[in-house]
Protein backbone atom coordinates (compact mmCIF):
# COMPACT_ATOMS: atom_id res chain seq x y z
CA UNK A 1 0.00 0.00 0.00
CA UNK A 2 1.49 3.61 -0.49
CA UNK A 3 2.60 5.60 2.06
CA UNK A 4 0.11 8.59 2.44
CA UNK A 5 1.02 12.34 2.64
CA UNK A 6 -0.03 14.68 5.40
CA UNK A 7 1.13 18.07 5.00
CA UNK A 8 -0.27 19.80 8.77
CA UNK A 9 -0.36 23.31 10.14
CA UNK A 10 -1.98 25.19 6.73
CA UNK A 11 -2.86 28.90 7.83
CA UNK A 12 -3.79 30.93 5.15
CA UNK A 13 -6.58 30.48 2.64
CA UNK A 14 -4.38 31.22 -0.63
CA UNK A 15 -1.41 29.55 0.74
CA UNK A 16 -4.00 25.88 1.34
CA UNK A 17 -5.11 26.26 -2.35
CA UNK A 18 -1.44 26.65 -3.38
CA UNK A 19 -0.55 23.83 -1.41
CA UNK A 20 -3.80 21.59 -1.96
CA UNK A 21 -3.42 21.32 -5.74
CA UNK A 22 -0.27 18.87 -5.18
CA UNK A 23 -2.84 16.76 -3.83
CA UNK A 24 -1.66 15.55 -0.32
CA UNK A 25 -3.48 12.79 1.02
CA UNK A 26 -4.47 14.65 4.16
CA UNK A 27 -4.16 18.40 5.23
CA UNK A 28 -4.31 19.58 8.90
CA UNK A 29 -5.58 22.56 10.25
CA UNK A 30 -4.00 23.35 14.22
CA UNK A 31 -7.56 24.23 16.40
CA UNK A 32 -4.78 24.60 19.29
CA UNK A 33 -5.10 29.03 20.55
CA UNK A 34 -1.08 28.56 21.96
CA UNK A 35 0.42 27.38 18.35
CA UNK A 36 1.65 29.65 15.82
CA UNK A 37 -0.09 28.08 13.30
CA UNK A 38 -3.81 28.19 15.03
CA UNK A 39 -6.04 28.01 12.33
CA UNK A 40 -9.30 30.33 13.01
CA UNK A 41 -10.36 31.08 9.11
CA UNK A 42 -12.09 29.89 6.44
CA UNK A 43 -11.37 26.74 4.53
CA UNK A 44 -11.48 27.38 0.67
CA UNK A 45 -12.61 24.70 -1.23
CA UNK A 46 -10.16 21.77 -1.72
CA UNK A 47 -9.97 18.40 -4.12
CA UNK A 48 -12.33 15.83 -2.44
CA UNK A 49 -8.88 13.81 -2.57
CA UNK A 50 -7.87 15.81 0.31
CA UNK A 51 -9.13 14.72 4.05
CA UNK A 52 -9.10 17.87 5.78
CA UNK A 53 -7.48 16.68 9.59
CA UNK A 54 -8.49 18.86 12.67
CA UNK A 55 -5.74 18.78 15.22
CA UNK A 56 -6.60 19.07 18.68
CA UNK A 57 -4.29 19.31 22.07
CA UNK A 58 -6.88 18.23 25.34
CA UNK A 59 -10.12 19.70 23.58
CA UNK A 60 -13.34 19.32 24.65
CA UNK A 61 -15.80 16.78 23.11
CA UNK A 62 -18.14 19.63 22.53
CA UNK A 63 -16.02 21.72 20.47
CA UNK A 64 -14.11 19.11 18.59
CA UNK A 65 -17.27 18.10 17.47
CA UNK A 66 -18.58 21.77 16.55
CA UNK A 67 -15.16 22.40 14.22
CA UNK A 68 -15.73 19.05 13.06
CA UNK A 69 -19.38 20.06 11.87
CA UNK A 70 -18.29 23.44 11.05
CA UNK A 71 -15.18 22.75 8.76
CA UNK A 72 -16.59 19.47 7.50
CA UNK A 73 -13.56 18.03 8.96
CA UNK A 74 -12.68 13.90 7.55
CA UNK A 75 -10.14 13.30 10.75
CA UNK A 76 -9.68 14.53 14.13
CA UNK A 77 -6.04 14.21 15.54
CA UNK A 78 -5.71 14.14 18.77
CA UNK A 79 -2.01 15.65 20.17
CA UNK A 80 -2.29 16.07 23.92
CA UNK A 81 -3.22 13.59 27.07
CA UNK A 82 -6.33 12.70 25.97
CA UNK A 83 -7.31 8.87 27.41
CA UNK A 84 -8.90 5.72 26.37
CA UNK A 85 -12.43 6.83 27.77
CA UNK A 86 -11.94 10.24 26.07
CA UNK A 87 -11.60 8.69 22.85
CA UNK A 88 -13.65 5.90 23.16
CA UNK A 89 -16.30 8.70 23.54
CA UNK A 90 -15.86 11.23 20.49
CA UNK A 91 -15.61 7.86 18.70
CA UNK A 92 -18.97 6.90 19.91
CA UNK A 93 -20.21 11.00 18.75
CA UNK A 94 -18.49 11.11 15.50
CA UNK A 95 -19.60 9.88 12.15
CA UNK A 96 -18.07 6.33 11.46
CA UNK A 97 -16.40 7.70 8.61
CA UNK A 98 -13.96 10.16 10.70
CA UNK A 99 -11.01 9.14 11.52
CA UNK A 100 -9.41 9.57 14.96
CA UNK A 101 -5.36 9.62 15.45
CA UNK A 102 -4.16 9.17 18.58
CA UNK A 103 -0.76 11.02 18.94
CA UNK A 104 2.20 9.93 21.26
CA UNK A 105 5.15 11.68 21.57
CA UNK A 106 8.38 9.26 21.40
CA UNK A 107 11.89 9.28 22.17
CA UNK A 108 14.58 6.67 23.18
CA UNK A 109 12.97 5.78 25.90
CA UNK A 110 9.12 5.58 24.95
CA UNK A 111 6.90 2.77 26.14
CA UNK A 112 4.85 1.41 23.67
CA UNK A 113 3.28 -0.87 26.02
CA UNK A 114 1.12 2.57 26.79
CA UNK A 115 -0.68 2.33 23.39
CA UNK A 116 -2.50 -0.88 23.37
CA UNK A 117 -5.65 0.20 25.33
CA UNK A 118 -5.61 2.88 22.49
CA UNK A 119 -6.55 0.39 19.46
CA UNK A 120 -9.87 -0.03 19.60
CA UNK A 121 -10.93 3.53 20.04
CA UNK A 122 -8.39 5.17 17.11
CA UNK A 123 -8.30 4.95 13.41
CA UNK A 124 -4.37 5.33 13.60
CA UNK A 125 -1.73 6.32 15.40
CA UNK A 126 0.63 8.82 14.81
CA UNK A 127 4.32 9.32 16.18
CA UNK A 128 5.91 12.68 17.30
CA UNK A 129 8.77 14.17 18.32
CA UNK A 130 8.99 14.32 22.00
CA UNK A 131 9.59 18.37 22.35
CA UNK A 132 8.62 21.28 24.72
CA UNK A 133 5.46 22.06 22.03
CA UNK A 134 2.56 19.26 21.25
CA UNK A 135 4.13 19.40 17.44
CA UNK A 136 6.08 21.43 15.51
CA UNK A 137 9.26 21.11 17.52
CA UNK A 138 10.99 20.25 13.84
CA UNK A 139 13.55 17.44 14.81
CA UNK A 140 13.45 14.04 14.29
CA UNK A 141 13.10 11.29 16.52
CA UNK A 142 15.20 7.70 16.56
CA UNK A 143 13.10 5.64 14.22
CA UNK A 144 14.82 2.88 14.91
CA UNK A 145 12.74 2.50 17.85
CA UNK A 146 9.97 1.01 16.17
CA UNK A 147 11.46 -1.86 16.21
CA UNK A 148 9.90 -2.46 18.71
CA UNK A 149 6.09 -1.13 17.77
CA UNK A 150 4.20 -4.31 19.31
CA UNK A 151 0.89 -3.35 17.30
CA UNK A 152 -0.88 -3.54 14.08
CA UNK A 153 -2.64 -0.43 14.08
CA UNK A 154 -1.49 1.29 11.00
CA UNK A 155 0.90 4.51 11.72
CA UNK A 156 2.21 8.34 10.68
CA UNK A 157 5.57 9.06 11.28
CA UNK A 158 5.98 12.45 11.93
CA UNK A 159 8.66 15.27 13.61
CA UNK A 160 10.73 17.21 11.31
CA UNK A 161 10.67 15.56 8.93
CA UNK A 162 11.96 17.13 4.90
CA UNK A 163 13.92 16.26 2.06
CA UNK A 164 16.62 15.03 4.35
CA UNK A 165 14.43 12.23 5.56
CA UNK A 166 13.79 10.41 2.07
CA UNK A 167 16.12 7.94 2.02
CA UNK A 168 15.12 7.02 6.19
CA UNK A 169 11.69 7.13 4.37
CA UNK A 170 12.60 4.77 1.66
CA UNK A 171 14.59 2.48 4.44
CA UNK A 172 11.60 2.41 6.52
CA UNK A 173 8.69 1.30 3.58
CA UNK A 174 10.67 -1.42 3.13
CA UNK A 175 10.16 -3.13 6.42
CA UNK A 176 7.50 -4.50 8.20
CA UNK A 177 6.96 -2.17 10.13
CA UNK A 178 2.12 -0.76 9.21
CA UNK A 179 3.37 3.00 8.72
CA UNK A 180 0.32 4.47 7.28
CA UNK A 181 1.67 8.06 6.50
CA UNK A 182 4.46 10.43 6.93
CA UNK A 183 3.54 14.34 8.58
CA UNK A 184 5.16 17.27 7.04
CA UNK A 185 5.18 20.73 8.72
CA UNK A 186 7.83 23.07 9.77
CA UNK A 187 10.69 22.00 7.47
CA UNK A 188 8.34 23.51 4.67
CA UNK A 189 7.79 26.87 6.03
CA UNK A 190 8.55 30.20 5.09
CA UNK A 191 7.12 31.67 8.72
CA UNK A 192 4.75 29.31 10.76
CA UNK A 193 1.82 28.31 8.91
CA UNK A 194 2.86 29.53 5.00
CA UNK A 195 4.36 26.69 3.52
CA UNK A 196 6.78 26.61 0.24
CA UNK A 197 5.14 25.30 -2.64
CA UNK A 198 8.17 24.79 -4.54
CA UNK A 199 9.87 22.87 -1.55
CA UNK A 200 7.01 20.92 -1.14
CA UNK A 201 6.61 20.02 -5.42
CA UNK A 202 10.22 18.93 -5.49
CA UNK A 203 9.83 16.25 -1.98
CA UNK A 204 6.46 15.08 -3.19
CA UNK A 205 7.80 14.19 -6.29
CA UNK A 206 10.80 12.17 -4.25
CA UNK A 207 8.49 10.92 -2.37
CA UNK A 208 6.00 8.93 -4.65
CA UNK A 209 9.42 7.57 -6.16
CA UNK A 210 10.59 6.28 -2.76
CA UNK A 211 7.37 4.72 -1.29
CA UNK A 212 6.18 2.81 -4.39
Amino acid sequence: MKIKLKICGMKYPDNILEVGSLLPDYMGFIFWEKSARYFDGIIPELPKTIQKVGVFVNESTEVILTKTQKYDLQAIQLHGNESVEFCSELKKQLSNKIEIIKVFSADENFDFEVIKPFEPVCHYFLFDTKGKLPGGNGTTFDWSILKKYPSKKPFFLSGGIGINELNAIEEIAKTNLPIYGVDVNSKFEIEPGLKNKNLFSNFIRKFEIVTI
